[in-house]
């Protein structure tokens, strides 16, 4: 990244200016021209470093989603993660270092549905999944200084008990946040307009959630690899259920963590604690690792590391948008 490039995607994580021009707002801040602005953030789009400039919702805030786990054959890898993948639910797909080696995401409106499409890919596959349904958030948004080879710096742990959820009239408006503000002078207008409400309300809403809990954050969503970040690990540890939350708490709090929640036990996964670690290179992040997992008080508490190797699909979330319909392509990979 050059220096104007940083200064674009790294103090906008968080805090996106709430204002009719933000982009004349950030230029402002940067000393540069609206319209370089507005042309740098394009770029960075199309070439995949911005995903999208939206929010992060919180796991309360409404609909549904699911961490999901199979253990694929090496030589049928391809196909199957093709035709997970190929579901419009699914908005994030790996390859990890473990038995269970396909880790994706499963969103959708409410639990049926994902459940539904759980469903359909396992027929699809022939091949049963893990269902780690998230039980508590420590740490989720995933905004971090890209100045470092790994997220150096704390990050303060939000102590929302609940998020408000979104309110059934607001839903067109989350859902024009999951898809992202149109890079152009007055973004928000869009959103009003399709949405049916003021420019003020829209403002005012999405402030609303932010100070609720309901948004974690609104900013630039940035794809980590793309800017360097080439390596990620999932630690999970199998903590008692008693000290699981002190646990949980005091790894979010460490330094080089990205992410951090509890999710529930399944079958013959046995891990309820899991930590995000994202850095330049492997030995980064497995340095973090050591580290954190001695910090947290973790040392004596089972555990597995799981390195991600290969990334199929990273993409927004589907909690409040409707789904795409499948294209016949994608329908038949799913009949398998």
């Amino acid at each position: 990244m050059n220096a104007t490039d940083l200064a674009l995607l790294n103090p906008w994580q968080h805090g996106f200016p709430l204002v009719r021009d933000p982009f004349a707002h950030i230029a402002q801040a940067l000393d540069l021209r609206e319209a370089d602005v507005l042309a740098a953030c394009e770029r960075l789009q199309r070439e995949g470093a911005i995903s999208r400039i939206g929010g992060v919702f919180a796991p309360g805030a409404g609909g549904a989603a699911l961490l999901a786990a199979m253990a694929v054959p090496a030589e049928r890898m391809a196909a199957v993660s093709a035709t997970v993948s190929a579901h419009p639910g699914v908005n994030h797909n790996y390859e990890r270092e473990h038995a269970f080696n396909l880790w994706f995401v499963m969103t959708g409106r409410d639990a049926p549905a994902v459940e539904a499409a759980m469903q359909m890919l396992e027929r699809a596959t022939g091949l049963p999944a893990l269902r780690l349904r998230m039980q508590r958030a420590y740490r989720i948004d995933l905004g971090f200084d890209l100045r470092h080879a790994t997220a150096l710096m704390p990050m303060r742990v939000q102590r929302v008990a609940h998020a408000e959820p979104v309110a059934a009239a607001d839903q067109p408006l989350a859902a024009s946040v999951e898809a992202g503000l149109p890079i152009t002078a007055r973004p928000f207008d869009a959103w009003a307009e399709a949405t049916g409400r003021s420019v003020v309300d829209v403002l005012y809403t999405l402030q609303h959630w932010l100070d609720a809990g309901t948004l974690k954050r609104f900013g630039v969503v940035v794809r980590h690899h793309e800017l360097g970040f080439a390596a990620n690990a999932m630690t999970v540890f199998d903590v008692p259920d008693e000290r699981v939350d002190v646990c949980g708490e005091a790894l979010a709090r460490q330094p080089g963590v990205t992410l951090a929640y509890r999710r529930e036990r399944a079958g013959p996964w046995p891990y309820n604690l899991y930590g995000m670690v994202h850095g330049t290179d492997r030995a980064v992040v497995q340095g973090v690792i050591d580290r954190v997992v001695a910090a947290a008080g973790l040392a004596g508490h089972r555990r597995a590391v799981l390195f991600s190797t290969r990334r199929f699909k990273q993409t927004g979330a589907h909690r409040f948008r409707a789904l795409p319909l499948p294209t016949q392509e994608v329908s038949h990979a799913l009949d398998g």
